[in-house]
């Protein structure tokens, strides 16, 4: 049979049925895949190197012998710690794994064993080390060479040489398919059968690629696998002209989705409006304070797209306490003088009944009908809210996930607002816009996110930030302590009470975890009261009731209660301006962001306010830096720019709330360039060809066809 890059893996000699099950595994069911099976990254062979001389920071290779390997259990946990120590005439070196890369993995290692040790090296506490290196047994006697080896994620039952080998035969392949297909004349007609095209043929038409100066597919694939030793520098940095043509195809396949997106929804007919606003500016007159010039400006770009013939798409940002909610009030207002319902979704119970008193304390008086819709509500309670919402007779439904249930149908609605948009997922977001005929679209969050996170996540979003705070916020100082120093935190916490103030204490997790040994809210509520008897805690998680919580709510806001103890139920939402310390147990668990968010909950009122980070018992040097941010900034962009740096994209929203693709070799913060390049080509594509029917986009219809499972939607 004729072998193409389509073709199952199992016919590519070398390849049999064991390896070809562990191969499918692994996501690599056709020669195609195992080609973009990229390398992690490159083993540096140019120059012998020596334990002694290695420095913190750099990516080396170095031959070596096992001394021995350590295993340890992490305290009370059925996790399990590895050591394997090296050796050189030079000096030793310990490489530390937090987990097993597969199952026996250090059971293949003896001691005297010569091996190559890969990996980036650091530095902990004063001492040189390796975290999660490659190791691979080698002969003893195999010489020096001048060369530059890719290295592929270890998996159990394939070792590193055999998929080099493996890739070598796949690139001969493409090699010679690719020369096959260029002889090949694309159809002239129109209606050519996707099925019947060639898989591989390189999908960017040529005018792109001399735009953006990349080279040609089947010449990048070979470059990433068999790199050219003359210019390992560029490839062990990733930005060599190979890498740099995949990573541009990564962001390009996902921009064109959005791209062909935003051009549906310009297509589309949104909700008719004109410019009434005798309610926005009886709502704006009701506050007793006056807007922020930043507040004015995103109430103007807002009303502008809802004037439009086509549906708005826009996404809010803005710092904590930078009064978003008081815009999606306008934003409502603005919608409902023009006789159309609004639908406000936020993540959090709590949240949801905080918008809704606020909603129902100012738009109420003006004459606006505003109803709550929650899944904890009693039957007969919500019926009655379904009932409004059909009818008509409500005009503001502020509620949580229960707004897209099957149940609820909306009579005209014309806008829809979500808080906290990083909580929801694509497919949540998509159902409560189905809700209405192609209403306004509306998306607010606290979180900032940076621009490249944006164009990804967000890229068919219009983005509207609020860059200014209120007059009156004052500054939060912030502190990060050790675990040792606990109880001259909780004193200086005492302090503040004994003054007039109100503290939050946050935990991780509810209840005590055998898996993580770590403090937990509840053990840690018990133990507060023994110990300050003289004090008032109380305890909020999201396990309990939505009475409870109500009620522990209203008491701290009372001033019956003086320390809230607490999970991140109360990261956004909560506002008691009395209450002026933060205090965040075990915060190497939590990321920046999410830090910044509970920080946000202090500094409301009139006292100097207070964050105090406590690190856990042996974090490691990477955790105390990260940190260590929250020391330095306030400025939620610049602190969300060092949490996506440092956690990267995935963990910053959560990859399965946040439609976020997986790059296979593209990384949003290293390649911020070619992802700008990307977006903008194809947005020139759609605009020049938004069907992709001319014949020099077929090849790149296909190729979208053929990705069409991997994009967002």
């Amino acid at each position: 049979m004729s072998v193409r890059l389509d073709t199952p893996i199992q016919y590519l000699k070398g390849v049999g049925p064991k390896l070809g099950d562990t191969l499918r595994k692994r996501g690599i069911s056709t020669i195609g895949d195992l080609l973009h099976w990229y390398p992690k990254g490159y083993e540096d062979q140019r120059a012998a190197r020596s334990i002694a001389s290695l420095q913190p920071g750099q990516f080396v290779s170095l031959k070596a012998k096992i001394k021995g390997v350590r295993q340890m259990n992490m305290g009370r946990s059925h996790r399990k710690m590895y050591d394997v120590v090296l050796m050189d005439g030079t000096g030793v070196i310990t490489c530390k794994y937090f987990r097993s890369p597969y199952r026996g993995y250090f059971d293949q290692f003896k001691d005297f064993d010569t091996v190559r040790v890969s990996g980036k090296v650091s530095d902990y506490r004063g001492r040189i080390q390796f975290s999660h290196p490659s190791i691979e047994i080698i002969d003893e006697n195999e010489p020096e060479q001048n060369r530059l080896i890719p290295l592929y994620t270890e998996t159990e039952g394939l070792r590193p040489a055999k998929v080099k080998q493996l890739v070598a035969k796949a690139l001969e392949l493409a090699l010679n398919e690719e020369e096959y297909l260029k002889t090949q004349v694309p159809p002239k007609n129109a209606d050519f059968k996707i099925a019947n095209q060639p898989v591989y043929l390189d999908p960017l038409p040529e005018w792109m690629k001399k735009k953006y100066q990349l080279i040609g597919l089947a010449e990048a694939l070979k470059g990433v696998h068999q790199p050219a030793i003359e210019r390992a520098d560029e490839f062990i940095e990733f930005r060599s002209s190979a890498h740099r043509r995949l990573i541009f195809d990564e962001f390009f396949q996902l921009e064109l989705q959005l791209a062909l997106k935003r051009s549906g929804m310009q297509k589309a007919a949104g909700p008719s409006m004109q410019p009434k606003e005798n309610l926005v500016n009886a709502c704006v007159g009701g506050l007793g304070f006056k807007l922020t010039q930043a507040q004015n400006r995103a109430f103007k770009e807002i009303k502008t797209d809802m004037l439009k013939p086509h549906p708005m798409h826009r996404m809010v940002q803005g710092d904590v306490g930078c009064g978003k909610t008081m815009v999606a009030l306008m934003s409502a207002s603005f919608a409902i003088e023009n006789g159309y319902q609004v639908a406000l979704m936020v993540p959090t119970e709590i949240l949801a009944e905080q918008h809704f008193k606020s909603a129902k304390n100012l738009l109420q008086p003006l004459g606006v009908r505003v109803e709550f819709l929650s899944g904890a509500q009693k039957a007969s309670e919500k019926s009655l809210v379904l009932e409004k919402i059909e009818s008509g007779s409500c005009d503001l439904i502020v509620g949580t996930h229960a707004l897209i249930q099957e149940k609820v149908f909306y009579k005209n609605l014309g806008l829809v607002i979500i808080d906290e948009q990083h909580r929801f997922g694509v497919e949540q977001r998509r159902k409560l816009k189905g809700k209405g005929c192609d209403p306004h679209f509306l998306v607010m969050t606290a979180t900032p996110i940076p621009r490249t996170l944006a164009m990804t996540v967000y890229g068919d979003l219009d983005v509207t930030i609020i860059d200014e705070l209120p007059k009156g916020r004052k500054p939060i100082l912030t502190r990060v302590t050790s675990e040792s120093k606990r109880d001259k935190v909780y004193g200086f916490m005492r302090d503040q009470i004994k003054n007039g103030r109100q503290a939050y204490v946050v935990f991780p997790l509810v209840e005590e975890s055998e898996k993580i040994e770590l403090k937990n809210a509840t053990d840690e509520y018990e133990g507060l009261k023994a110990k300050y008897p003289d004090i008032r805690f109380g305890l909020l998680h999201g396990k309990m009731r939505v009475d409870e919580k109500d009620q522990i709510m209203n008491q701290f806001r009372q001033r019956e209660l003086d320390v809230l103890v607490a999970t991140t139920v109360i990261e956004v939402g909560v506002d008691v301006p009395n209450a002026n310390m933060m205090i965040v147990e075990h915060s190497e668990r939590f990321g920046l962001s999410q830090l910044h968010q509970l920080r946000g909950r202090v500094g409301r009122g009139e006292h100097k306010s207070y964050c105090v980070l406590v690190l856990g018992y042996a974090v490691s040097e990477e955790s105390r830096e990260r940190a260590m941010v929250m020391e330095q900034t306030g400025d939620g962009f610049k602190v969300a720019e060092a949490d996506l740096e440092l956690r990267g994209p995935g963990e910053f929203l959560g990859a399965r709330q946040s439609g976020l693709p997986g790059f296979r070799l593209a990384n949003i913060v290293r390649d911020a360039q070619i992802l700008s390049l990307a977006r903008n080509a194809a947005f020139e594509l759609v605009n020049k060809d938004p069907q992709l029917t001319q014949i020099q986009h077929i090849a790149l219809k296909v190729w979208r066809e053929n990705h069409q499972g991997s994009l967002i939607g």
